[in-house]
């Protein structure tokens, strides 16, 4: 058997297991695997710290540690919830979720228009994009393939499962969903990271970075509102921020994306020096330093 099927065979008992174990102890267990998962300090761990260090630089080394020991318990959070909520109820998830500005979302989906949500790596987004499709609104996404190709179909299936209609990233899927957004769609993308060579530039806490234009395009090519989301957790679920994104009506569409995407990254921003133990950026962000582009 090789590597990736093991990979994969090791979330289909994870998928299992958990549900099966006592929600107390489950959620136990991930704190016990954070807590030593932080202590083993590998690569992804290290550049946690070295994103979160940017994001709270007046944090002094004791309180760094303990901004990691939260960052990597909301992480694992975020795992046992994965594993668990193909159980919860449709009023466990409602009564989970609260939500700040909801009418930015509600109020054009309710009169037939389209929405484009752009978030960062925060949260639990599946837990609220469950929320919204229990609304009966019709939800796309869109996810990177994963290798083994059976763990890319297991989490496709799990966001099916929530109502989601989830598009793989290729060269198509920027025109299908231009399409669903002419049609009504509420359409949600996760945006704060592209290290390609069509990300934007911006200014991301005082450093360059780039994110993905998908959202910014969208709204500009059709029209439809943009809102930004901050997803982070509470002691009994999660709360998500939305905040509407204002569109530049003159300069070319080049122009008009470049500023939307900053807007989205100042947002981001915004929620993740609010919450920065909810977000769980693993990954390398900014460009600056000895950074390689993708050519890609």
């Amino acid at each position: 058997m090789n590597l990736d099927n093991v990979v994969a065979l090791a979330y289909f008992v994870g998928w299992k297991l958990v549900r099966a174990l006592p929600e107390k102890f489950a959620y136990a267990c991930f704190k016990w695997i954070g807590r030593i998962t932080l202590r083993r300090n590998a690569v992804p761990i290290q550049r946690l710290r070295s994103n979160l260090s940017r994001v709270c630089p007046a944090k002094d080394s004791a309180a760094m540690d303990q901004l990691m020991v939260e960052a990597v318990s909301s992480y694992m959070r975020y795992w046992c919830d994965t594993f668990r909520s193909p159980d919860w109820s449709q009023s466990r998830i409602e009564s989970s979720v609260t939500v700040t500005r909801e009418e930015l979302l509600t109020a054009p989906m309710r009169d037939g228009r389209g929405v484009v949500i752009a978030l960062p790596h925060a949260g639990n987004w599946d837990h609220a994009g469950s929320y919204f499709c229990g609304m009966g609104f019709k939800l796309v996404t869109v996810a990177e393939r994963l290798k083994p190709e059976a763990l890319f179909k297991k989490f496709l299936e799990y966001r099916q499962n929530m109502g989601m209609e989830v598009l793989a990233l290729d060269t198509r899927s920027m025109a299908t969903l231009m399409q669903r957004a002419r049609d009504g769609a509420l359409i949600a993308l996760v945006a704060d990271r592209d290290l390609s060579r069509s990300g934007i530039d911006v200014n991301f806490f005082g450093y360059p970075a780039r994110m993905p234009a998908g959202p910014a395009l969208l709204a500009v090519r059709t029209g439809i509102p943009l809102v930004t989301a901050f997803v982070s957790y509470t002691a009994t679920g999660i709360h998500v921020e939305f905040n509407s994104v204002a569109i530049p009506e003159n300069g070319t569409d080049s122009e008009r994306v470049a500023q939307v995407v900053q807007t989205c990254a100042d947002h981001f921003a915004q929620g993740i020096a609010r919450a920065p133990q909810d977000w769980h950026m693993l990954q390398r962000i900014w460009i600056d330093g000895d950074f390689q582009e993708r050519n890609v």
